[in-house]
């Protein structure tokens, strides 16, 4: 297959995952099995192409990020925001920087990726079978927290569970929703919140990667990198987009079954 075709299959399996409950990187493991596209080139591309992602969400949410920055030493608000998307995020820095060679080593296999889509499907769905049935929950959105009134120790939860992504096939996007979910917030803030934390958790593990890697960077893969990226990018803004609209008024279910679905259609597939 064309490497152009793979870097856009790749780019649109990225886009389309990173920000649902479903594990962009167990999906961007399990393509890359499938088209036989495995190696340090292809790992690094992989990480290439999530900055495409990171800017798909800095550039739907320009205004909210440009504020915030201008305000961080200002307003209680930015403040708060900022401070609470820094909390969050230490949690999986320091894990991922002790323990993340060991983890891919040990779990990076399409094996681990059926095995986390199939649990992490059961967890959404006992999520949701829990939320219909707590007082007032879904009944009183008045009830329910914004991304403004997360509080420090729950930003800190949040980024705790987080730390689950680290296994591939969990989601860090569905770690943190479900999360919120649990932890009060509204499905909309839930989302949110997890797109806003993407930013410093992807940019970073970027940088470093691309740090890390820098002798694999060589001129003959730019146009791989850059039909990837585009797709990546477009594709993340417009899921980005949709999924706000689905959550106000749908829940989660429908990611359950099909991260159950994909799970044993990769378990099979092992056989």
């Amino acid at each position: 297959m064309p490497i152009l075709l793979i870097a856009a299959i790749l780019g649109l399996v990225e886009g389309l995952t990173e920000f649902l409950p479903v594990s962009s990187t167990g999906h961007l493991i399990v393509v890359s099995s499938w088209l036989g596209f495995e190696s340090e080139r292809a790992n690094l591309f992989n990480i290439v192409i999530q900055s495409a992602a990171i800017l798909a969400v800095c550039w739907e949410y320009r205004e909210r990020l440009r504020d915030s920055m201008r305000g961080v030493f200002r307003e209680p608000k930015a403040t708060r925001f900022v401070l609470n998307i820094g909390i969050a995020f230490v949690p999986l820095a320091l894990v991922g920087f002790l323990f993340g060679k060991k983890i891919k080593a040990l779990l990076f296999n399409p094996g681990t990726v059926a095995a986390s889509f199939v649990v992490g499907g059961v967890v959404i769905l006992v999520m949701e079978r829990w939320l219909k049935r707590r007082p007032g929950g879904e009944e009183r959105p008045d009830t329910l927290m914004t991304v403004d009134d997360v509080s420090p120790l729950k930003a800190l939860q949040l980024g705790l569970l987080q730390t689950l992504a680290l296994i591939p096939g969990v989601s860090r996007s569905g770690a943190t929703i479900i999360g919120g979910l649990g932890l009060g917030l509204s499905r909309k803030a839930a989302a949110e919140f997890s797109f806003f934390l993407a930013v410093p958790t992807l940019g970073m593990a970027t940088l470093y990667e691309l740090y890390k890697e820098r002798h694999l960077i060589v001129a003959d893969d730019w146009a791989m990198w850059l039909v990837g990226f585009t797709t990546a990018f477009l594709s993340a803004f417009a899921c980005i987009r949709w999924m706000l609209r689905y959550v106000t008024t749908h829940g989660f279910g429908i990611f359950a079954w099909y991260r159950i679905a994909v799970g044993f259609a990769i378990l099979f597939s092992l056989q």
